[in-house]
Order: structure tokens, then C-alpha cells, then sequence
């Protein structure tokens, strides 16, 4: 008789979703740190300008070495003898946000499948890599290395990276949606006051006669990067099914046109819906003025307060080359101090947002942006510094609080179960105001200035269409409801769902679970929020020495 022996399954690998199921006693504060170090790394690519002037002199080291005007653009990608226009290098910049969007729009799907701890993983990798491929591109002075190592290979890192952290943390804080993916998404905004200072000294450090230092310089960042994210990747956890706080109970839907649901909507539904699309352009919308008013916001300064910045009164075209260079200093306070109220509105926004409501929440950002944004050429024309300083810091404090709200706006209607998946999908959004944000605003810019504006007043058109890109903003989420009843998952589908992302092995969440209980203690979650907050406070420390000179 034939001896019939059942299949034992292989057990899962380490990077796997069900090595991370936690167990009793962990303390889900672990969890935002790990979250945190990922997004701190990743946030460099705010801060990447700090390295286009030295790689626009690579070849020249003092001074750059134009290429041969017949020499064409091809001719300019490959040549090794010439250095490299900003222009050139600026395409990074595109291609972070870019492929950002279009990483997490394909990949997140598999992130909801595989887990985070895999996808942070994979982040760390392509972002790390990234830097070394860019490195090396530096090396032998072949652009398209740089664009192929940062801006696309490191760009995928940038997806993975943002959104792994989403659905991990909102499904830890059923109870604080806002406040949990807003300190997450803080980080993304604070990435750079610790990476461009850091990136700066290591650039003097390595520059020699002979090279720039950026070379070195993305090869130290790409180690320390690989470290925290790797840790950050580890770190993650995952509660168990249907877990929730102690002494918590989900809020009760108010009627049938509560935002809130405690059921889930698949990632391929979620997004043939209309909540989603108008969620799609209110992002868009947010972010277009919002990008668009950070990308001006150094010349706007120096263009309409020109001379009045050092207590001379002279407009911006009299002031000499070394009057420029002192409001230009002042200008780099300014945009310092701009990034501040990003990481700041990131988590005071998302927070608040768990009391409002998010809609409420949304529609404060697009009534008072509108209100802000009108309100800036009356203020510039004035010549009142200290008013123009304050609209900007509120107007750039809700273009990060509105990142940091999406993904709970997401997860009150279409539920926690795939709203990392549909949260990647919803950062198209992104890209597209990346592109359109900037474009807009420059090309209405130079129109006016080509048409004979004074430098002063060719920013008050500008600044009343993005106010209507507000009053649009604010159209589109008034618009969104509650998501329909067939638009649900049923429990049999439900059931299916789980069973193929893996979210049941038990053996190995008691495994976990024996280490959870040293994690929970208090000391252990004090030192790894302080392996956060060391970093951070030293940012936040350099961008305040800078954003001094603002009010001397």
C-alpha cells in the first residue's frame, strides 16, 4: 500500500510578512521610529540641489568647463572633457518624483501582499544603489548614470520607501490616523535639513584639487543611508488581524454619508470610484500651488523686497553683486525656515485632522490657502516682510499637512486593509503636480517678465491662479462622499484576500512575541526614538542658524 505523506509547507523566509506579526506585549511605539529612519533617508531628495553647483564643476573643479556650442545635446550627455549645465542635472530632480509616483502606484499592490519589512528592504537597496551607481557615473563624468542611478533606480527606492510605512502605522493607531502617518511623513520633509548640511560638510571635507567631493560624498551617504533604512525595515512590525488598542472601540458611523468605514474596499475597485479621483485632485490640486509657491518662494523674496532685505532702499535690477549675494544669503534663511513649517505642518495638520475630520480638514487647507495666496500681492506691494514671511510659513505648512492627511483621508473610506496599495496609487498625483506646479509657475513668470512686468509685480497673476486652483481644490472635496455599498468587500472575498498576503501564522507571531516583551519596556522605546530625534534635532539646529539672518 502506498504511504501518503502531506506536503509540509516550507516556513517562511525573514523577510516574509509572517516573521513580523507581533505578538502580546509590543509596544507599538516602536513601530513610527522604524517608519521615520526610512523617510529620513529618503527625504535627501528634497535637498539634492545642495550638489549642483559642485557637479557643474566637476571637470573644472574652480570653475566650469563649458562644452563646444556645435558639440548638441547628445554630444553633451557623453562627453567626458566638458562639465555638465544645472539644467542637465536638474532632470534628477524630475525623475525622483516621477518614478516616486509611478513606483508606488505599481509596487503597491505587492507591498500590501509581501509586507513592509520586504519593501523597505527593496527601498533601502534602490536608493543606496542609487547613490553608488551615481557615484561611479561621477567617476568616469557620464550623466545618464546619474540619472539612471538616483533619478530612476533611486526613485523606485523613493516610492517603496514612502508608502511602506502607510498602512503599518494606520493600522497600529486606528485611533490616531493623522497624528501616526503624519510623524512618518514628517520625516520625508525633514530628510533634507539633516542630509543637504551633512552633504555640504562632507563635500569640503573630501574636496581636494582635483575633485569636487561628490563623488565620496554620495558613497558616505549611501552607507549611513543603507544603515538607518535596513534598521527602519527591520524594525517594522505588523499587529494581528483585528487588533486594536486597549480600551479603544472604532467610532460609530454616523448615517449613511459618514466618510468613516470599518469595511475595506480593494485596491482595483477603490480606484474605478469616484472618491478616489476627486481624492486624486485634491491632492493635485494642494500640491501644484503648493510646489509651485516653494519653487519661487527664494526669488519671489529677493525680487520684490530687493534692497529693503539690508535696509537699502533700491529695487532688485540697482542692487550691485555683492548687495545680491547678501539677500541671496537671506533668501537661503527663507527657504530654510519654509522647510520647517513643511515638516511642522506635516504633523500638526494630520494631528488636528483626527479631531476635524478629514474633509474639514481639506477644505481649511483650500479656504484659508486661497485666502493666503490672493492676499500675497497685496502684502508684497506693502513691503510688509514679517506678514509676507508668516503667509508663506502657514501656506508651505498646509502643502505638507496635506501629504500627511491623504493617507488617513484614504483609510477612513476605502478602509485599512489595501490603503498602502491605494495610497500608491493615489501619488500620481504627485508626479503630475510636480510637473505641472512648476512649469506653471515658471512659464507665467517669464511671460510677464518678457512682456515688460517690473520683477516686483510679475508674481500677482501667478499667485491668483493658483488661488483658483484652490477654489477647484475645494469643489472637488466637497464633492466626496461616502463610498457605495457595492463598492465593499464581502467577508467570503475578504477572507481570500488575507489568506493570500499570509497574515496567519501564528508559530512564528509567538516567536515574535517573546521579543516583543523586552521591546515594550519604556527605555528601549526612549532610545530608539532618541536614534530619531538625535539627527533631527541637529537639522533643525542648522536651518535655524540660517533662518536667523532673516530678521537681523
Amino acid at each position: 500500500m502506498q504511504q501518503v505523506t502531506a506536503a509540509i509547507p516550507a516556513p517562511p523566509g525573514f523577510l516574509d510578512r509572517s516573521r513580523i506579526i507581533a505578538g502580546a506585549g509590543f509596544n507599538r511605539w516602536l513601530v513610527p521610529p522604524a517608519a521615520l529612519a526610512i523617510h529620513l533617508c529618503i527625504g535627501m531628495a528634497y535637498g539634492f540641489s545642495v550638489f549642483w553647483l559642485p557637479l557643474s564643476r566637476a571637470v573644472g573643479i574652480t570653475k566650469s568647463v563649458a562644452c563646444p556650442k556645435d558639440l548638441g545635446l547628445v554630444g553633451e550627455i557623453f562627453a567626458t572633457s566638458c562639465d555638465w549645465k544645472i539644467s542637465m542635472l536638474g532632470w534628477m530632480y524630475t525623475l525622483f518624483f516621477v518614478f516616486l509616483g509611478s513606483a508606488a502606484a505599481v509596487w503597491g499592490g505587492w507591498l500590501e501582499r509581501v509586507g513592509p519589512r520586504k519593501a523597505g528592504v527593496v527601498s533601502a537597496l534602490c536608493w543606496c544603489g542609487g547613490l553608488v551607481i551615481s557615484a561611479v557615473g561621477i567617476h568616469v563624468h557620464q550623466i545618464a548614470l546619474l540619472w539612471l542611478g538616483s533619478g530612476v533606480i533611486g526613485g523606485i527606492g523613493l516610492g517603496l520607501g514612502y508608502i511602506s510605512p502607510v498602512s503599518t502605522l494606520i493600522k497600529w493607531f486606528p485611533d490616531r490616523r493623522g497624528m501616526a502617518t503624519g510623524m512618518a511623513i514628517m520625516g520625508f520633509g525633514g530628510g533634507a535639513m539633516i542630509g543637504a548640511p551633512l552633504a555640504d560638510r562632507l563635500m569640503k571635507y573630501f574636496a581636494t584639487p582635483t575633485s569636487v567631493g561628490v563623488e565620496e560624498t554620495f558613497l558616505v551617504l549611501a552607507a549611513v543611508y543603507f544603515v538607518f533604512m535596513m534598521a527602519g525595515a527591520l524594525g517594522y512590525r505588523l499587529p494581528p488581524s483585528d487588533w486594536k488598542p486597549a480600551n479603544w472601540a472604532p467610532p460609530k458611523q454616523a448615517g449613511k454619508d459618514s466618510l468613516v468605514t470599518d469595511r475595506h474596499v480593494h485596491l482595483e475597485v477603490a480606484s474605478r470610484t469616484p472618491q478616489f479621483w476627486l481624492v486624486w485632485s485634491v491632492l493635485c490640486l494642494n500640491v501644484t500651488a503648493g510646489i509651485g509657491i516653494i519653487g519661487m518662494a527664494s526669488p519671489m523674496l529677493q525680487e520684490v523686497f530687493g534692497g529693503r532685505l539690508i535696509g537699502i532702499n533700491l529695487a532688485f535690477n540697482d542692487l550691485d553683486a555683492a548687495q545680491k549675494a547678501q539677500i541671496a544669503t537671506i533668501a537661503a534663511g527663507f527657504t530654510g525656515l519654509l522647510s520647517l513649517f513643511n515638516i511642522g505642518g506635516r504633523f500638526f495638520w494630520a494631528s488636528l485632522s483626527d479631531r476635524l475630520g478629514r474633509k474639514p480638514t481639506y477644505a481649511v487647507f483650500f479656504l484659508l490657502g486661497c485666502a493666503l495666496y490672493a492676499s500675497i500681492p497685496t502684502i508684497s506691494a506693502l513691503g510688509n516682510l514679517a506678514l509676507f514671511v508668516a503667509f508663506f510659513g502657514v501656506i508651505v505648512s498646509m502643502y505638507g499637512g496635506g501629504f500627511a492627511t491623504v493617507p488617513a483621508y484614504l483609510a477612513d473610506m476605502f478602509g485599512t486593509r489595501m490603503v498602502g496599495a491605494i495610497h500608491g496609487r493615489l501619488l500620481t498625483a504627485w508626479s503630475t503636480a510636480g510637473v505641472l506646479g512648476p512649469v506653471l509657475v515658471n512659464y507665467i513668470r517669464e511671460y510677464q517678465l518678457d512682456h515688460g512686468v517690473p520683477r516686483a509685480a510679475a508674481y500677482s497673476i501667478t499667485m491668483y491662479i493658483l488661488a483658483g486652483l484652490l477654489v477647484v481644490g475645494f469643489v472637488c472635496n466637497w464633492l466626496v462622499k461616502s463610498v457605495a455599498e457595492q463598492h465593499y468587500m464581502t467577508e467570503t472575498e475578504l477572507a481570500e484576500e488575507k489568506r493570500v498576503a499570509d497574515d496567519t501564522h501564528q508559530h512564528f507571531a509567538r516567536d515574535v512575541g517573546a521579543l516583543a516583551s523586552a521591546a515594550s519596556h519604556s527605555g528601549t522605546v526612549l532610545l530608539t526614538w532618541a536614534a530619531i530625534w538625535v539627527p533631527l534635532g541637529w537639522g533643525v539646529w542648522m536651518t535655524l542658524q540660517k533662518a536667523v539672518v532673516l530678521f537681523r
